[in-house]
């Protein structure tokens, strides 16, 4: 199964049915083809329980322009904010896994720093998100360094690279 991202969150596009899954084919309320109307792609399961591929195309296309609609500004923000998630999870593991952790930091300093105001409402929340991940980075780095655990990664030039923001 894969997933479409939207506005109201990831959306489940089921590719071939599991035997005996049953369910609806975005998991929840807001899981079925919006926007069908009556004509019958989506108005109820084929055989089996899993929907018809026109309910899957039908819904996938009213996912697609969905996605159309959203200015690019909210879909980057909400990439980022998945880099935020990202290096705050190797940074909580036990040990850090430090180098992973500094990727998704350095990727999500790139997107902005890069871009600046150009993240609309978003670039805020997401300049202050990278400065306390930066610090989080420095903080568990040395204090890896200090145990003698070490992590997975290069603590100094990580370091480095948070105080240069």
């Amino acid at each position: 199964m894969s997933t479409l991202w939207t506005p109201s969150g990831e959306r489940p596009i089921p590719r071939k049915p599991e035997p005996g899954a049953g369910g609806t084919p975005g998991g929840g309320p807001e899981g079925g083809p919006s926007g069908s109307g009556g004509r019958g792609a989506g108005a109820g399961p084929g055989a089996g329980g899993e929907p018809s591929e026109e309910a899957v195309r039908a819904e996938l296309a009213e996912l697609q322009a969905q996605l159309a609609r959203t200015p690019a500004a909210v879909v980057v923000a909400n990439h980022a904010f998945g880099l935020f998630e990202l290096a705050a999870l190797h940074l909580s593991l036990q040990p850090p896994q430090l180098e992973e952790a500094r990727l998704a930091i350095d990727a999500l300093g790139l997107l902005v720093e890069g871009l600046g105001d150009r993240l609309g409402s978003h670039a805020k929340e997401l300049e202050t998100g990278l400065s306390q991940l930066r610090m989080a980075y420095v903080q568990i780095s040395g204090a890896a360094q200090g145990s003698g655990a070490g992590g997975r990664g290069e603590a100094t030039s990580a370091a480095e690279s948070g105080e240069s923001g």
